[in-house]
């Protein structure tokens, strides 16, 4: 531009080579000349996006709409992008009337000139990484529908967020919902994590289904900030993170702040030498629309791993809100297929509105804030304590929808109902499974027979918990069900399956027709053998670790010493002994303390269940030894609860020659680039996180090892590590909070 102005007024020498190569050349090195020099013919500008986050869950005060209204009067170029829950909208109607109108006024301009941007739309503002696809769809759904009762003009442009509330496969699901951008920047709020620095102005976020969208990443030169564990550079625009972007070629470099909504600063950035100027505040709308380079340099494939994120994985309050928001995650859908079979089968209405409160208390439990300070509110009305709350009533309503479901399906009128047992499947994919059937008590004290819907007989057996229930393997098809009947006979049937023995030395064996396990009481019960009798009769565990398979080990500071279930003997109990089940109870101790395990498995299942409990005397540290001298510290960067290696794992190692990793995300699968998993700070983290599984695969044998978890936390593993599961860590975590 600057060069262009100066072109009539060359040389006459210059002006007859105007078409030489030379005077080309020479006219490019005059305008780089005329850029750099003291007159400045191009000015250098740097952009802002500020705005808020929250809502009437995390926080909004009443008064804080009309605040926004008349900061937005005193401050005429101030733009705000806007991260707020949805439901807040209905209690600032109510509560604020008049704030309320004049605020939808503002939000009416929904062009690139206009002041106000809704830039995540989510429900429950979830980190989305950590949760079902399903429920990821729905948060994203259900909040636009809930803004447009507010807003009924309102675009959804731009997908933004100040957490770290991503996931690999957002391109296709944002675009799905009519998005053109996203912003893959958090850099005032980076307590639960980032996303890798990668990139310049702009990127093609590619996702695993190929879908791309335009994205502003958070820059290769956009580093994490000294003496914070909070922040990126990039949260006020201080100089020398504009200045850097300029020198790596970021024509148009921009910060960001979605602040607190209750904060009252006004505009983010303060004036003086530590911010650049000059800098304009903007809407991402108007950004990528007037200010940011048309199309981006460079395509990234986002991995899941590319996504680092932690939270205080272990933690007691933190696995039972994992658990109980997957439980209502699939009840809900469950209880969604059967009224779909039921309404298809039978014509029974839909029960939307009941639906329609489920989902809502289901968001909400996976609020971000949920998880990353489940202590905070006040006494009995934390946001565990919630969670608690919305995920029961979403169990609940399931449960209902479920229960009149099958008053559709197969009514408690018909002729003898005890001799007739449907098995409904709502997966996509026929299933095979052990089912559990409660008998009346004419049932019970005589011989009987389950026979298959082609009319073979199978195994079936009592439970452990009662001689009124049985439990028989049923198959069915995809999104449908199969009639098992229930017969009377005069003799009993030897059946063979599963089974289990006890030798002379106390080992016990499992055996099915997948697998032979070995049980060592003397070493607190873990695995000593696993055969997989299906990949010829091979040993899976290796004979050379130093860890057993099954074994809980973790750190515990005030013993100064690692402790192991494999330290102690235990007590090994047989509860079931097939046919169709085999299953024990294993009784031991770890650093004093009682731990409870049940294995069961299940002829013609490949999956083996574990389950624990350990009753935990007083309250023991478990981790890494903490900093005692210096106390906790806010920005210190490393921290106890970042260190897997030191929790109380479920290890298991086993004789793989070579270990990849592959793990699931939200309608995704990642290849594990990890050499390791092990971190001990802020600004090394790694994303370690197991959402259902994790697959341990040897590509030279052909063999894989799944581990599978009900909840969201954490793994380890590494080289020399073997894969394991992180079961407890108690200590100091975020914000100095005590996770007892």
């Amino acid at each position: 531009m600057g060069f262009g102005a100066g072109r009539s007024s060359a040389p006459e020498f210059l002006k007859n080579e105007l078409a030489s190569r030379h005077w080309k050349k020479l006219g490019a090195t005059l305008l780089l000349a005329l850029l750099a020099g003291p007159f400045g013919a191009l000015a250098q500008k740097a952009w802002f996006a500020d705005g808020y986050h929250g809502g009437v869950y995390g926080h909004y005060p009443p008064s804080f709409t009309q605040f926004i209204i008349d900061s937005l009067r005193q401050h005429p170029d101030w733009k705000l992008n806007l991260e707020i829950e949805p439901e807040t909208f209905d209690w600032i109607r109510t509560n604020t009337p008049e704030a309320y109108a004049e605020f939808r006024s503002l939000a009416a301009d929904q062009s690139s000139a206009g002041r106000l941007e809704f830039v995540n739309p989510a429900y429950g503002q979830s980190y989305l990484w950590n949760l079902s696809g399903e429920s990821v769809i729905q948060q994203l759904d259900r909040g636009m529908s809930k803004l447009r009762e507010h807003f009924t003009n309102v675009e959804f442009r731009t997908y933004c967020s100040e957490e770290p509330c991503f996931t690999s496969a957002l391109p296709g699901i944002l675009k799905s919902f009519g998005f053109h951008e996203a912003v893959l920047k958090n850099p005032n709020t980076c307590w639960g994590g980032y996303t890798r620095a990668f990139g310049g102005e702009l990127v093609n976020w590619i996702g695993p289904d190929g879908s791309s969208i335009r994205t502003v990443p958070r820059y290769a030169i956009e580093s994490l900030k000294p003496n914070s564990t909070w922040e990126t550079i990039g949260a006020a625009n201080a100089t020398n993170y504009i200045e850097s972007a300029f020198q790596a070629g970021i024509q148009h470099p921009i910060g960001m702040c979605l602040q607190d909504a209750g904060w009252r600063n006004g505009p983010w950035l303060k004036e003086g030498p530590q911010t650049f100027q000059p800098t304009e505040y903007t809407t991402w709308r108007h950004y990528f629309d007037t200010v940011a380079v048309p199309k981006p340099e460079q395509d990234w494939r986002v991995s899941q791993e590319d996504i680092q994120v932690s939270l205080v994985w272990g933690a007691q309050v933190l696995q039972r809100i994992a658990q109980q928001v997957r439980s209502a995650e699939n009840r809900i859908v469950m209880a969604e297929k059967m009224a779909t079979l039921a309404g298809e089968m039978k014509h029974s209405p839909w029960p939307q509105e009941p639906f329609n409160e489920a989902w809502r208390t289901l968001l909400l439990s996976q609020h971000h804030d949920c998880w990353i300070v489940p202590y905070n509110g006040p006494p009995h009305d934390t946001w565990a304590d919630k969670v608690a709350h919305w995920t029961d009533s979403t169990r609940a309503i399931a449960d209902q929808a479920i229960e009149q479901s099958l008053d559709a399906l197969a009514p408690k009128n018909s002729a003898a109902p005890e001799f007739t047992i449907l098995v409904f499947n709502t997966l996509a994919a026929e299933r095979s499974a052990l089912v559990t059937v409660p008998l009346s008590a004419a049932l019970t004290n005589s011989p009987m027979r389950i026979v298959a819907p082609d009319g073979t007989e199978i195994p079936w057996q009592f439970t452990s918990d009662s001689t009124r229930e049985i439990a028989f393997r049923a198959t069915a098809p995809a999104m449908g069900f199969a009639r098992y009947q229930l017969q009377r006979k005069k003799t009993a049937k030897q059946q063979t399956g599963a089974t289990t023995a006890t030798d002379a030395t106390g080992m016990v064996r499992l055996e099915t027709d997948l697998y032979r396990i070995e049980l060592d009481p003397q070493h607190g019960g873990v695995i000593k053998s696993l055969v997989a009798r299906g990949l010829g009769r091979q040993e899976l565990l290796d004979p050379k670790s130093e860890r057993r398979f099954n074994e809980l080990r973790g750190y515990f500071p005030d013993l100064k010493q690692f402790c192991s279930t494999a330290d102690h003997p235990a007590r090994i109990e047989v509860l079931e002994n097939g046919p169709s089940r085999v299953s024990v109870k294993i009784t031991g101790q770890i650093a004093s303390n009682s731990v409870t395990q049940w294995i069961s498995l299940t002829q013609g299942e490949p999956r083996i269940d574990f389950r624990v409990r350990i009753d935990w005397q007083s309250q023991p540290r478990i981790g890494a030894d903490p900093d005692s001298s210096s106390g906790f510290r806010r920005e210190q960067d490393g921290k106890a609860f970042y260190d897997d290696r030191f929790k109380l794992l479920a290890l298991f190692p086993v004789n793989f020659r070579e270990q990849a990793i592959f793990k699931d995300a939200p309608f995704d699968v990642t290849a594990s680039r990890l050499t390791n998993t092990f971190f001990e700070a802020w600004s090394q983290i790694k994303n370690d996180v197991i959402l259902h599984w994790v697959d341990l695969y040897d590509a030279s044998q052909r063999i894989g090892l799944t581990l599978m978890t009900d909840h969201t936390t954490s793994y380890a593993h590494g080289m020399d590590h073997p894969l394991a599961l992180t079961l407890q860590y108690a200590g100091t975590g975020l914000w100095g909070r005590d996770y007892t």
